[in-house]
């Protein structure tokens, strides 16, 4: 009970923090919230900014052999025919027949908190629907007429996307295989429970690759990719201890799917008596030929590829590692949570009767959403505010990142609001700044400060956010 408590209050002060600091907010909140759905505020949405771009940096930018791609979020509906989605993309449903709530299937778990809502029926038991099979795609209509001719549906994935696109990558691009195909953006799914926050969500954000290889290439690639990826979240931070790779058996992985590893990252919740839970993060697939033959018979284009030096003309095998950019931003909002006791000088500044605690986000500098904050010292002393401002100014032009000037309330609480949202570094520029130009950085995660010239602050930061 103990260790479910410590986890669901952890998701509490997470969900907390991002309403308060404006990370994340309830979608049509003032209506009562419409479930599954969520808005990024504005540090949520520089938080999902930085994200984006380490991965595009790192699968497109700094790699010769994959191009990006932004496709239509509607396709036409043959697409999902083909793809699989209209058969296949569908979860198990079971519905109370008391309350009429829904819940998937195979979640035995709620479902048997379910039935204790309700007084025992005489034979003792709840009755349920049998079991049906949910699709989980948006159906919608393009056009002023709502019929099945008209009929299509929200994208629940962006590879299809990719793949119908592949012919015409080839014929514009020029590469060679082994290439991929990267996109990001948003996707679409029914689900029939939503739930812990941006875990598992009605609407979000996808980051996907298409890796096409030559057939028997494609185990060497699956184990390439693999490694790669679970290097990628290393890099960024997250402890080594809360991320795996697994393996799924063969009844676990998608239809289409020759071989599926995930990323699983250690959940605070999802487990037994509310333990925690490593669950996937990501997934990567080895998606064999299945998507290019599928949508060559069935539109009748030959999606095939030409090796010009051996000759040979073959169906390229896919690797597809893929992401909810959520799912990551939750991962790593729960990682960097830290609360510790302040030193003694800060404790003073802060409010006392609040007790808490310094909570820190020790994000990663190259994803917090804040680089650097400027403080003068007193907000009611025109020279010192005069003089942060400059140093403001400046590094906003200089350093192209996100840079905030901020002189509410003590200089405490200042750093108390920094270190919660995870900013790296704050400047304060006292009444030593205005006769030596120099400044104090704070550092977040050590609390220690060191003076630093003013016109040497650029260079500071440069060096300290780039090499982080």
């Amino acid at each position: 009970m103990e260790q479910k408590d410590k986890n669901q209050n952890l998701m509490e002060k997470i969900v907390a923090l991002c309403k308060r600091r404006g990370f994340v907010f309830q979608n049509s909140e003032i209506y009562g919230g419409l479930n599954g759905f969520w808005d990024l505020g504005p540090l949520g949405v520089a938080l999902a900014d930085n994200i984006k771009n380490q991965w595009w940096n790192s699968m497109v930018i700094s790699r010769d052999d994959v191009v990006g791609l932004d496709s239509s979020i509607l396709s036409h509906p043959r697409v999902w025919e083909a793809s699989g989605h209209l058969k296949s993309f569908t979860d198990p449903l079971v519905e109370c027949k008391i309350c009429h709530e829904r819940f998937r299937a195979d979640n035995k778990k709620e479902i048997e908190e379910h039935k204790k809502t309700h007084p025992s029926t005489g034979s003792g038991q709840t009755k349920w629907t049998d079991v049906k099979h949910f699709n989980l795609m948006f159906k919608t209509f393009v056009g002023p007429i709502e019929d099945d001719g008209n009929k299509t549906y929200l994208r629940p994935e962006t590879a299809q996307g990719i793949f119908i696109n592949f012919e015409n990558v080839l014929s514009s691009s020029r590469v060679k295989i082994p290439f991929g195909i990267a996109q990001i953006g948003k996707g679409f799914r029914n689900e029939i429970t939503t739930g812990n926050f941006l875990f598992r969500v009605r609407e979000f954000e996808m980051m996907e690759l298409e890796f096409f290889v030559e057939p028997g290439e494609d185990s060497k690639w699956f184990d390439y990719w693999k490694k790669e990826r679970l290097k990628w979240y290393l890099n960024l931070g997250i402890k080594k201890e809360n991320i795996k790779l697994v393996d799924l058996p063969k009844e676990d992985i998608a239809h289409y799917s020759k071989e599926t590893s995930e990323i699983w990252y250690n959940w605070p919740f999802g487990g037994a008596q509310g333990k925690p839970w490593f669950g996937e993060l990501e997934g990567i697939a080895n998606r064999g030929d299945y998507d290019l033959v599928q949508h060559s018979k069935l539109s009748g284009k030959e999606l095939s590829y030409h090796d010009e030096e051996s000759k040979k003309r073959f169906s390229p095998y896919v690797i597809e590692p893929s992401v909810g950019v959520g799912r990551a931003i939750l991962a790593f909002l729960i990682d960097s949570y830290s609360e510790e006791n302040p030193s003694a000088s800060i404790r003073q500044a802060q409010d006392k009767s609040s007790g808490q605690g310094r909570v820190v986000l020790k994000l990663h500098p190259r994803l917090s959403p804040i680089k650097v904050a400027v403080f003068p010292l007193l907000a009611n002393k025109l020279p010192l505010v005069k003089m942060a401002r400059a140093i403001y100014d400046n590094l906003k032009r200089q350093l192209n990142e996100f840079v905030v000037f901020d002189d509410r309330g003590n200089i405490g609480k200042r750093y108390y609001s920094q270190d919660e949202i995870g900013t790296p570094f704050c400047i304060t520029v006292d009444f030593q700044s205005l006769s030596d130009k120099t400044v104090t950085i704070r550092d977040r995660d050590t609390m220690k400060q060191k003076r630093v010239a003013v016109e040497n602050l650029p260079a500071f930061f440069r060096e300290n956010l780039s090499n982080a």
